[in-house]
């Protein structure tokens, strides 16, 4: 297998492992592709078995494929990394009387549990070493409210305190952790949202794009994955060593008005 040669912005992570939940495709690919770049050897972590080996593969690192609704196999998880990015989610859109409660669970095990189990296990190793980055990818709904997602909206306020706890404990052991909260980003996840909003308005896709998923941001486009993963990467920096308990956002002005 070939490594990524290193580009962009002198960023050396040579000799760093590093771990990407949710690491097969949008967000957390391109983060995977950019840490790796860098020279970070990267885990990729994944339910869908062939695209997580497929993008190790492509990255020079590894994969390993895990349910983190299964909280047994969080804890099988390879945690001696330097840096974690815990990325992995999923969305269900229902008013809260009709929103299933097994549903709701599930989002909070895997946005929340996870994220808490998989940095318990890191940070050891980031305290011995002296140093270690937490990287939460939330959301603008880590910062705000919209109707209809009860659960996602939980989980990313939920996110956004541990992340802070985690950078209040870590500061003195040269740990960070930070928030990275964007609105929405070209994924497979806010594809499949297009897809059923534009069914459940009767809109087309582009109409849902710009009435109802931009409509609260001041540039009209949606984010791409390469643009979270390089503000990811500059929170590795020696640039961003005192950027800890952070929420940056990343919305295209959504949170201006």
């Amino acid at each position: 297998m070939t490594r990524v040669s290193s580009h962009g912005a002198g960023l050396d992570l040579a000799g760093r492992r590093a771990l990407v939940t949710g690491g097969a495709s949008g967000i957390g690919r391109a983060c995977a592709a950019r840490l790796a770049a860098a020279g970070a050897l990267v885990v990729i972590v994944d339910i869908a078995a062939d695209a997580a080996k497929e993008v190790a593969e492509e990255i020079g690192g590894s994969a390993q494929v895990a349910d983190l609704s299964n909280l047994a196999a969080v804890e099988t998880l390879d945690c001696e990394v330097d840096i974690v990015v815990n990325n992995a989610g999923l969305q269900h859109v229902a008013p809260i009387e009709e929103f299933p409660p097994e549903v709701f669970t599930r989002m909070m095990t895997i946005m929340v549990e996870a994220p808490f189990r998989i940095v318990r296990r890191a940070l050891p190793t980031m305290y011995e070493r002296g140093w270690g980055r937490v990287i939460n990818i939330s959301s603008v709904h880590g910062m705000r409210a919209s109707p209809y997602k009860s659960a996602y909206v939980t989980a990313k306020h939920a996110l956004e305190g541990l992340s802070k706890a985690i950078a209040m404990e870590g500061a003195g052991r040269g740990v960070t952790s930070n928030c990275v909260n964007p609105a929405y980003v070209r994924t497979p996840l806010v594809e499949s949202q297009i897809a059923d909003q534009a069914k459940t308005h009767d809109l087309d896709p582009g109409e849902v794009i710009e009435r109802i998923m931009l409509a609260p941001a001041a540039i009209k486009r949606l984010i791409e994955p390469d643009e979270v993963a390089e503000l990811v990467a500059y929170l590795c920096s020696p640039q961003a060593a005192m950027m800890t308990g952070g929420s940056i956002a990343l919305d295209g002005g959504w949170m201006a008005h």
